[in-house]
């Protein structure tokens, strides 16, 4: 007999050789229906796997992110058999399961795939899948697998297995079909009910440009059908919310290929929105204790050799500006934090003036590849609403709470209600990557595990995450879509004051070393705004929205009162414009729904005489008639029912 662990810690006996499937049937037969993979002592298996040994075992449905994940590495493998046998010469290369789907890497030769065969590739899927065909893995000597590849004629697949070993390769057979491939599957194909191709890229063997170009095509399956429908229709949602779509529409930001790539530019009405959400944060920081400072948008190249930037980032830098001076060189900043150390080491400080926080709204500059930019989300120069906390060890637990509550309160102000916190804690065995002591690592990590369990955080433990000096708390929030993005973060350094040899004057009268805290609620300013415009399809909080109130006289005779109607709003701080085109009231309403203006007043002859508006909210239509001191406040307490003082 063995013993299975469960993720419960509940154990069970089993016969040696019992499989994940006999154990979820032993649970309940309904839940063994919906079993489709499992992970034994950590290394993901097939259902029908045997199990020779005592152990930990977790099974996963469709549910679950494993799950998905075997599922839509196994529909690869059919993608790749309707590829075969539509285009007999293609050549295969790699098929992986990516967040959501799949795609496969394939040599066409001459031929070329289009979104007009996407059908025909879909319909000889499902065909397969009907056949229910099982997933079966064994083990191939490297010489019969290299032998396999070569009379196919496949270098892509001959120069993978030429880098593996043998007792390291194996195949998995499934109807006619054989893939290189390690494991981890869905029981049969039959469980594939419904799969759509997405769209086709080309793409360079093994992402290197000197290398042949390739057809990238990209697909996604599901269980059942109606996931698929829902699926398609997210899609549909999310292409109404893209922030690059909105952005343009409410005239928020631009780009200029003749500025460069990746380098936004803020028009008025996003600047507006820009600064807004600085003084929102600024005002919750001074309530915290945190100073404003300002640094250069270039430093000296010794800086980033003295953090250790230079080293880890140089090369995805750009390229070092070279003074008239010989030798000296300078960096476009890619990072607040070193700046922010020197600032620190201006003056020396006694324990008693600790902790001193240093904000700044900071823009550095990285370059990224053209190919990996996207809108909002992913640019050259972005501005991070950066602070760095410099505390002596026995406050740093103090300190890293009051960061997750300056957090919670930032992701309350703005709806962001559904969201996780993620530990991300160094690779257990990839220690080169990182900089410190194995003893200040531990105890890093070991403050920011016990300030999310005291804070109460739902958190998961992620290992490999880390920043290279250090451990962080990472907030994972999901949008209206159910997507997940990271934003806010937290890191506690124990090297960089190392590094910059920063310290303090103890009670003892002794130098010691202060801790420094990372953080940036926001993380940038760019990639919050696109989730939040995503989020809320450009409908922003009352508080932060560009225009609150629209005024609509329906004629030019009422332009006068319209205009004191403005006056008084903007005497209580509403923000406020009059549409005095020479449109009718209809067509202005309209325009006005479209440019997400949350209140709409309309003023004729009737508003005028007894100094009352026609109010309209968008997206739900007519309010009555109010007064404006009325209206005022009903504007006032909505804004102060969604911000809170911090």
């Amino acid at each position: 007999m063995i013993q299975i662990t469960l993720p419960d810690g509940s154990i069970k006996e089993f016969h040696r050789g019992a499989t994940p499937m006999d154990v979820a049937i032993s649970i309940s037969e309904g839940f063994a229906r919906n079993v489709i993979s499992a992970k034994f002592n950590d290394i993901t298996i097939e259902s029908s796997t045997p199990l020779m040994e005592n152990g930990s075992l977790t099974l996963f449905t469709f549910n679950d992110v494993e799950g998905k994940k075997t599922f839509w590495h196994s529909s690869a493998h059919v993608l790749a058999q309707a590829i075969t046998s539509i285009y007999p010469n293609v050549k295969l290369t790699i098929g992986p399961a990516i967040e959501n789907g799949y795609y496969y890497d394939v040599d066409l030769g001459d031929e070329v795939i289009s979104d007009k065969d996407f059908k025909d590739i879909e319909q000889k899927m499902l065909e397969l899948a009907r056949g229910k065909h099982e997933f079966k893995m064994r083990e191939v000597s490297k010489e019969d697998a290299l032998n396999f590849y070569k009379s196919q004629n496949n270098q892509y697949k001959v120069e993978l297995i030429e880098n593996l070993t043998d007792g390291e390769i194996t195949f998995c057979d499934h109807s006619d079909f054989t893939d290189l491939c390690r494991g981890g599957h869905i029981p049969n194909t039959g469980i594939i009910k419904a799969v759509k191709v997405m769209s086709v890229a080309g793409a360079y063997w093994r992402g290197d440009e000197k290398n042949n170009q390739l057809t990238r095509v990209y697909g996604i399956s599901f269980p059942k059908q109606k996931m698929l429908t829902e699926y398609l229709e997210l899609l549909e949602e999310a292409k109404k919310r893209d922030h690059r779509k909105l952005g343009k529409e409410l005239e928020l930001f631009a780009f200029s290929a003749k500025v460069g790539q990746g380098l936004p530019l803020w028009l008025p009405k996003g600047a507006a929105l820009r600064e807004r959400l600085e003084n929102f944060l600024k005002k919750a920081q001074k309530k915290a204790g945190y100073e404003m400072v300002i640094t250069p948008h270039i430093g000296q190249k010794e800086l980033y050799v003295t953090s250790g930037h230079y080293e880890k980032y140089g090369e995805d830098s750009f390229q070092p500006i070279h003074t008239p001076k010989e030798g000296e060189e300078f960096f476009l900043k890619p990072m607040n934090c070193p700046h922010h150390c020197e600032i620190y080491n201006n003056k020396p400080y006694s324990y008693k003036e600790l902790p001193k926080r240093f904000a700044e709204f900071g823009t550095v500059y990285r370059y990224e590849q053209s190919g990996e930019l996207h809108g909002l989300t992913r640019v050259r120069g972005f501005t991070q609403d950066d602070a760095h906390i410099f505390c002596t060890p026995d406050q740093l637990d103090k300190e890293f709470k009051d960061v997750i509550d300056l957090v919670l309160y930032v992701f309350k102000s703005l709806s962001f209600e559904n969201f996780t916190a993620q530990v991300s804690l160094r690779s257990k065995e990839k220690s080169e990557k990182y900089i410190g002591s194995d003893e200040n690592w531990e105890k890093a990590e070991t403050a920011i595990i016990n300030a999310a369990k005291e804070k109460g955080l739902d958190y998961v433990v992620e290992y490999g995450e880390a920043a290279f000096y250090g451990p962080k708390l990472d907030f994972m929030v999901k949008d209206a879509l159910g997507r997940s993005w990271q934003l806010g973060t937290i890191q506690v350094d124990y090297n960089l004051p190392e590094r910059f040899d920063l310290n303090y004057k103890g009670a003892d009268n002794k130098l010691h070393r202060p801790v420094m805290i990372h953080r940036a609620p926001f993380g940038s300013m760019e990639r919050f705004i696109a989730v939040l415009l995503e989020h809320t399809a450009g409908k922003f909080p009352l508080w932060l929205t560009p225009e609150q109130v629209i005024i609509l006289p329906i004629s030019d005779k009422y332009q006068k009162y319209a205009e004191n109607v403005l006056c008084l709003l903007e005497n209580s701080e509403i923000r406020a414009l009059i549409d005095d085109r020479s449109e009718k009231t209809g067509r202005k309403i309209r325009d006005a729904e479209l440019n997400k203006i949350p209140f709409m007043l309309i003023v004729g002859e009737q508003e005028e005489e007894n100094g009352t508006v026609s109010v309209r909210k968008q997206g739900e239509g007519d309010m009555g008639t109010l007064t404006i001191n009325e209206f005022t406040s009903f504007i006032t307490k909505e804004i102060s029912s969604t911000l809170e003082q911090f």
